[in-house]
């Protein structure tokens, strides 16, 4: 985003995030998803002030059935840009460190942050206490593995009789 053209005070930008943003990120935990960013920017003498605000809904898989659900996320977070003519590097979370020779700030990699901050510790698809979004035919397979009934095994197989004959000694 460029800043230099921007007059000293209050400015305020809209971003639209769509799957190729998310593309663009190799590990991302969110591989698709429909955000508003809404980037409120106050231009100082020695500093930007970045207000982000980002709402929309992106799609995540199950924890509990593998299933792909869209969550609805809602987050805002502050980023400081100071303004200095040594390249200081003392970056941090929150302050960026930006030479008086930048023209513009890369703000894609802090939205990318904020997103896959807003990500629930557990991803579950069904509202607590309901089950009826879950894919059903997964959840079957995991209790039935869970409850022990366990596969037959081809017992005529030699490998599994040297197995055996292991656990025996």
């Amino acid at each position: 985003m460029p800043f230099t053209g921007l007059k000293i005070g209050k400015h305020q930008f809209f971003y639209e995030i769509e799957d190729a943003f998310f593309s663009a990120f190799e590990y991302s935990l969110v591989k698709n998803g429909a955000c508003n960013v809404v980037l409120n920017l106050e231009k100082q003498e020695t500093m930007l002030i970045l207000d982000f605000h980002i709402k929309g809904n992106i799609f995540l898989s199950c924890d509990k059935c593998l299933a792909n659900y869209p969550q609805t996320i809602e987050t805002k977070d502050r980023l400081i840009a100071k303004f200095s003519y040594e390249d200081l590097g003392n970056s941090t979370d929150e302050v960026v460190i930006l030479s008086k020779n930048e023209s513009e700030i890369d703000i894609s990699v802090f939205i990318y942050e904020m997103l896959n901050l807003a990500v629930p510790y557990v991803s579950i698809c069904a509202k607590p206490g309901e089950m009826e979004t879950c894919d059903k035919e997964m959840l079957a397979k995991i209790i039935a593995l869970s409850t022990g009934k366990k596969e037959e095994f081809d017992t005529k197989n030699s490998s599994w009789d040297i197995l055996k004959n292991i656990k025996n000694n």
